[in-house]
């Protein structure tokens, strides 16, 4: 039976691709660029290859803020500064909110029945931001950050800080929740708690990671909980 659960926030419970498309051309058009479909495009392929490159333990949090935009204005070019433009994307990015559909409903029914915890990868200063303006916080007994708590998903030492902070941690009761193959599903596999895919986008598993369960919508979550 599962009584706790660790709960991704990107592309889970906040949509953080409708988020980013306006935040980076804001940031662009701040810099004196355009932000052309072609330059927009190019910046997501970077910016995921980097976040693998960090779940992995290549890159720290601190390289990836900066870092994508070096390569991304290198590549095309453009004589701006990286460290500038990386700081009015993070402060475009941290207003406002936009909720993956079914999200609200799906943390009122499971409040109060489980015990949820946020667990995010993502950048500490920004995801407070947004976690206010979409005034989640009360849903959640804690939130574990990985800038903040140290170590990041799928590594077990992330995982490991958490499972501590959990009050009568029990590994079989628990269950990750979340949309990435690599961070949230190999990270709960090589963790030992019970994997939920959220894949809304109806993706393979080309990673070959084969979750627990899968759920294509999150008004799924709260009877799948109650067969597990």
């Amino acid at each position: 039976m599962i009584d706790t659960l660790l709960i991704d926030l990107d592309n889970t419970i906040l949509d953080f691709n409708k988020a980013e498309g306006p935040a980076l051309a804001g940031a662009l058009r701040a810099m004196g660029i355009e932000p052309a479909k072609e330059l927009l495009s190019r910046y997501s392929a970077i910016n995921l290859v980097h976040w693998k490159r960090l779940e992995k333990g290549q890159i720290t949090i601190a390289e990836v803020k900066v870092s994508r935009f070096r390569q991304l204005f290198d590549e095309f070019k453009i004589d701006v500064s990286p460290e500038n433009t990386a700081e009015v994307y993070e402060k475009l990015l941290a207003i406002g909110h936009y909720f993956v559909d079914g999200a609200e409903d799906m943390l009122e029914e499971l409040h109060g029945k489980y015990r949820l915890y946020l667990a995010s990868n993502g950048i500490a200063k920004v995801q407070h931001s947004r976690i206010d303006s979409a005034g989640i916080e009360k849903y959640f007994d804690d939130m574990f950050i990985s800038e903040e708590i140290g170590g990041r998903k799928p590594e077990p030492e992330y995982f490991q800080r958490c499972f501590e902070k959990i009050p009568g941690f029990c590994r079989t009761h628990t269950a990750i929740l979340g949309d990435s193959l690599s961070a949230d599903m190999q990270g709960g596999k090589n963790a030992g708690i019970t994997t939920i895919w959220f894949n809304r986008d109806c993706a393979a598993d080309e990673e070959g990671v084969r979750p627990d369960h899968e759920i294509r919508r999150l008004y799924e979550l709260p009877a799948l909980l109650k067969r597990i």
